[in-house]
This record gives structure tokens, sequence and C-alpha cells, in this order.
């Protein structure tokens, strides 16, 4: 349902989100904020805000952002509908009333949902009636115990051919809303309509809200022609967007912090009953983008488990080809394999659930089951074959949409690399320096500073651009970012949000912008001195110093004390604006080196070159603002 913006306004007019967070997290005033330990990731020193005037929260730790409705998704794993259901009721608002079409499309799902629960305790009865024998007999084999089959369920097709057909009829459903729902099945080749899940166990399939949409049935007699059957699409179910159990995994996922997902549906009945709630499946099929959005909904890093053998490896790998397109910052997948020839019940009953909860903790990331999904029985001893995984890699993470996770997946890839390829890539990095190599070597991070190599060697002016400096090294630039916030404090106050953003190529100084803005939040304004002082006795006080050093001239007047502030807000325009288009022209160069490297033509050399001389030219420019300080007594034409 689409949500008129206004009705929207309406809530957040009257639910500060302070009152909303505030029941989830113990918040703390200071000043025009409240701070709070985040509830996104385990911290011992509060790095999560809250903002009633602006309506957003923001979480320094994880990087999570967003507003009241955001808050109940990330949450407790609403969707963005039943977030606004819940707020309207809190706020004492009505929801908007559904347009005729939809009340009847909402009346029809009505009815096929009551069919549905009433099929459910047909196959219930079922199960406990005499003819039910076999099945039970088989479930208590499994090790389910009767309560285990009470909380999910589990039912009998039974053996009469139009058991259920016949049952709901006498309830008043007709043939053509059993056969809407899934139930029977007809068609015109067909003279009389038939149940669906006849002689199967029958394991029902509940939404969010433990409503019954469709079922499963598995076949116990040998000769059966499929082992599992579940419901096809109906107006109420759409199979790859649902998972087995998500309505009791949900609750059980925020209060563990983790959601785990395994391959079948007695898989999540033999963990829910040795205590692991927490547990989901997919319905037969590999899991699906639909799927991992409402995992990520409930955890940020899901460990799916797969058998250990091929078939268990293959599923595996198939999720991370459906996953790398939709990661984002903190959240991924971690990935657990059991030991060959054994599912979750097995290895609960034979060691406990004690293991099995080991095997998740040990579980491997995402990106280490890509690399070894490239990599493991590879023969890479020829450049060829080596040039050709470099290659395999990096159109893999060209999938990543997210900028930053690409960034570190490509610097995770190239550490990687240079361990493999051991002495060999030592000598390929001395020829690669020498004057006759003219290549551009693959760059996989894709950030604002590759290693960018001239005819003659490398230029001196490019060593010492920012570059081509490691993350150990501070760019100039970003010491004049952060050099200007420490002269000017106020401005951490004026612009959080974007100084939130900003993309450090050091990762130190990610951290000490971090602590400038949760110093900034404080009760009692901080003029330049006092931030200082803080930030000395913090474990961010030698980052601060080196940044201190780092700037070395100065030209770029409007980051030092007494500036205008008019003149202040100017320069720090300026030089964000800088920093922002030394990112893209790097993204642009990574692109040219890939043109030169595939092509060699003179036009794709040409392209290298002139991004090359734009970021040169680039470097220096903060100062060369035209038209700006006479407000701090300067003369209007920075070249007087």
């Amino acid at each position: 349902m689409r949500f008129d913006p206004s009705f929207l306004d309406d809530i957040r007019d009257r639910l500060p989100v302070s009152q909303v967070v505030g029941k989830r997290v113990k918040l703390k005033r200071q000043g025009r904020e409240y701070i709070a330990l985040s509830p996104f990731k385990q911290e011992k020193t509060p790095s999560f805000t809250v903002n009633d005037q602006k309506g957003f929260y923001h979480c320094f730790a994880s990087g999570e952002h967003g507003d009241i409705f955001s808050f109940l998704q990330k949450t407790e794993g609403l969707s963005f509908p039943e977030s606004v259901e819940r707020l309207a009721g809190e706020a004492g608002l009505e929801m908007p009333k559904a347009s005729p079409r939809d009340e009847q499309r909402e009346q029809g799902r009505e009815r096929l949902r009551a069919a549905m629960e009433a099929a459910c305790v047909f196959f219930e009865q079922q199960l406990a009636a005499r003819s039910g024998g076999v099945v039970r007999e088989y479930l208590h084999g499994r090790g389910v115990a009767g309560e285990t089959i009470a909380a999910f369920r589990l039912g009998y097709g039974g053996k009469n051919r139009h058991g259920l057909k016949e049952h709901l009829a006498g309830k008043g459903y007709d043939v053509s809303a059993m056969v809407e729902a899934g139930l029977v099945i007809a068609g015109d080749d067909i003279p009389v309509s038939y149940d669906r899940f006849r002689e199967r166990l029958i394991f029902p399939i509940r939404d969010h809200k433990d409503r019954v949409i469709a079922f499963g049935g598995r076949a116990l007699a040998p000769g059966a022609k499929a082992k599992y059957v579940n419901s096809p699409e109906t107006p109420l179910f759409h199979k790859r967007s649902v998972l087995f159990n998500i309505g009791a995994a949900r609750k059980a996922a925020y209060e563990r912090g983790q959601i785990i997902v395994v391959e079948g549906y007695m898989d999540v009945i033999a963990l829910a009953q040795a205590g692991l709630a927490n547990t989901v499946a997919p319905l037969g099929t590999a899991l699906s983008g639909d799927q991992l959005k409402a995992l990520w909904r409930m955890g940020n890093e899901p460990v799916l488990c797969f058998d250990g053998d091929a078939a268990g490896r293959k599923a595996a790998f198939r999720a991370v080809d459906t996953a790398l397109g939709l990661l984002e910052s903190g959240r991924s997948l971690k990935f657990a394999f059991l030991p060959q020839g054994q599912d979750p019940d097995d290895m609960i009953a034979e060691h406990g659930a004690e293991a099995f909860r080991a095997l998740i903790e040990k579980a491997r990331s995402l990106s280490d089951v890509l690399w070894t999904r490239e990599v493991e029985g590879g023969d890479f001893s020829t450049p060829e074959r080596r040039a050709a995984l470099e290659d395999r890699l990096a159109d893999l993470l060209k999938h990543i949409a997210s900028n930053r996770v690409r960034r570190h997946y490509g610097e995770d890839i190239a550490a990687r690399l240079n361990k493999l390829w051991g002495a060999r890539g030592a000598r390929r990095e001395t020829l690669r320096r020498s004057r006759f190599d003219r290549t551009p070597r693959r760059d996989f991070t894709r950030n604002p500073r590759p290693d960018v190599w001239r005819r003659g060697g490398v230029s001196e002016s490019l060593k010492m651009s920012a570059l081509v400096r490691g993350h150990s090294e501070i760019a100039a630039r970003e010491a004049l970012i952060l050099h200007t916030l420490l002269n000017h404090p106020w401005l951490l106050d004026a612009y959080p949000e974007e100084i939130a953003a900003i993309c450090f190529e050091n990762r130190r100084l990610e951290a000490l912008r971090d602590e400038m803005l949760n110093l900034a939040t404080g009760e009692k304004p901080l003029d330049s001195e006092a931030f200082r002082t803080h930030l000395k006795q913090s474990e961010n006080g030698a980052v601060m110093a080196r940044v201190e050093r780092a700037i070395t001239h100065k030209s770029d007047w409007s980051a030092e004390p007494g500036a205008a502030h008019s003149d202040v807000e100017t320069g720090w325009r300026h030089i964000l604006a800088l920093h922002r288009k030394s990112v893209d022209l790097g993204r642009e160069l990574a692109a040219a080196q890939h043109a030169f490297q595939t092509e060699g033509s003179d036009a794709a050399l040409e392209r290298l070159d002139a991004i090359r001389k734009q970021l040169f030219d680039l470097d220096g420019m903060e100062a060369s603002i035209a038209g700006y300080g006479a407000e701090s007594g300067r003369p209007a034409d920075p070249l007087s």
C-alpha cells in the first residue's frame, strides 16, 4: 500500500524520534540531542544520537541513520507498511482507507486466509486421528516431541483423495476458492478436482504474523513421484519472498542478535526444539534476493548453514552470487558447513546443541567463501592463468553496488592475491616498477589513489600525491578537512550529516571524525581549545597530532583561527567539493586504467593522461577561491 506523504508527516509530527527510540534504547539528554549506546552494535561508549528537531537518529559506530519508521524496520524487522501501522496507532491516527478495489482485494485475501486456517486445522486433526499413526511414528522416530508438533502445527494430508475438498465444502468454501488457495488441483484435463497434499506430512507455512499462507508436504511412501510438494503461487503466497518459521524466528533473532538459515523444514524444527528458535529455511529453492532482504531485517550477518558435500557448497556459492549485488555497509552473510553426511538434526542428536552452536560461531565470511570458490584447486602456474584469476575477481567485484563495500572487498582481494603469489608476486612488483613496464596494475580497490605508473617510472609529483600514499599516511586534503573542523568546531553542529558522510582513505581519520561529531553533541558548545583538550586525552589524540603536523603551510587561511564565519564556510565547501571531485576522478582513473590495460590504444592512453593531469591540477587548489576573504581582512583576489 502506498501512503500519502502528508500522512507520514502527521505521524512524525506526533511522535518525536526520542519517544519511539526511547522504548528500546536508554537515552540521555545532551544539549539539543540525546545520546545512547548503539542498538546496532555492542559498545561501551555512546555513539548513538537522536535529534528530535531534525527528526532522525544517527549511529556513528555502525553508520545506521534514519527516522522513526526505519528504526522499527531495523530493530524489529517490520516491513515499512507494518511500521506505519504500528506508529499510526501510537500516534492516535486512523490508517488511510483503501480504495474500493483495494478493499475488495483484501476481502478476497481474508477469505483465502480463512480457508487456509480451516485446512490447517483439518490436517492437524488427521495427524491426531488413527489414520495418522504412521506419520506420528515417523515424527517420533526423528525425535520430534509432541510439544514441537503442536508448536509448528504439523499435520497429515490423509488418504482420501477428496477428504480436504469435502471438508472445506462443508464449511461453505467453493472449489474455485480452494483452487485459488492452492489446496486442490483442477484443470481442463482433470475431470474431478482432488486434494493436492494427500498422504503427506504437512508443514504449515506461516507469515510474520503467524497466519497460515501455504503448505509444504513431504511424501512418506517410498514410491512417491516427488519427495516434497509446496503450495503454488497464490495471492497469499510468493515462494521466493517467504521463509519457513519467520514469525517465531524474528522475535528470537532480535533477542539473540543472530538469524540462522538452514536448508529444510525438518532442520528448522530440530534446531527450534534444541533451543535455536532463531532459525528459518527457504522453501526448496536457492535463496532469493527478497529472502535475503527479509533476513537482513532480522540481523546484519545471517549465518547460512549448508551440508559439507558438493551440493551444499554449490548452494553456498549461489548464495554468494545473489548477495554480492545487495551488500551494504554493515550487512553481509556468514557460512557454516556441516560435516559430510550430516544435517542439523543428525548433529544435534549425536553431539548436542552446543556442537551446532560452536559450528555457527566458527562461520566463515562471505569474502572468504568467495575467495575459496575462485581459487581452491586452481592452477595459477602461468602468467595468463594468474591474469585470468585477477580479471575474474575484478569482474565479480563490479556487482557490488556500494562504493565503500566494493573498495574494502578490493583491498581484501588484493591482500589475498599478494599472499597467494608470494615470492612470484614480489618479482612481478620489481618488474612492474621498471621503466619497461608500461601496463598499469589492475586496481581492485577502485579508490582515488590507484598505482599509476608513467612510461619512465613514477613521477615525483605523483609520489607525493594523496593518490598513491598508503593508508598509513595522511593525505594533505584530508588533513586540511579535519584541521578546519578542529579550528572551527561549529561546523560539526551545522553540517553533521555531511561530515559523517565524508569518505577518508585513512581509517584512523574516520575514527577521529566520529569522535569529533560525538563531542559536538555535548550540552555546551566547545571552543577550539577545549575541543583539542578533549581529543588529546582520548585514544585519537595521536591521530590529531599527526593531522596537525600534516599542515605545513598557511595558504588555506580560511581553515585557520580568526577567519570570519562566512569565509570559513565558503572555504570549507570548496575543500569538500575538491575532495569529492578527487574521489570521482579516482573512479574514472580506475576505469581508464582498465581500458588502457585491455585495449592498449592511443585513445585510451590519452584518456588516462588527461585524468592524471586533472588529478595533478587538483592538488593545491584549496586556496584558489576568487572573491572571498574581505570579512577576514584579506584581499579578494587570491593572487594579490
